[in-house]
């Protein structure tokens, strides 16, 4: 276990950059033309970082960054 202190400004800037880094990984995770294996290493960092905001977010700024669907799996050929 690791702690931390941060002051209001750092907190609001921590806010925004995880904020960001969600929303970046959503768009990546939603484009089709990425390989499953990358997909499935951005969806694990995906956790990573969710776990990370929901220590501090409200459950309604939580609630935009939910995933619910599964990655696809690839068809075999």
């Amino acid at each position: 276990m690791l702690g931390l202190l941060f002051n209001e400004k750092e907190c609001k800037e921590l806010d925004y950059v995880l904020r960001k880094e969600l929303d970046e990984m959503l768009f990546d995770l939603s484009d089709s033309r990425l390989e499953y294996e990358i997909r499935h290493a951005i969806a694990n960092r995906y956790k990573t970082i969710f776990r990370m905001y929901a220590r501090f977010a409200s459950p309604r700024e939580l609630s935009k960054y939910v995933r619910n669907r599964q990655l696809p799996v690839p068809k075999k050929q």
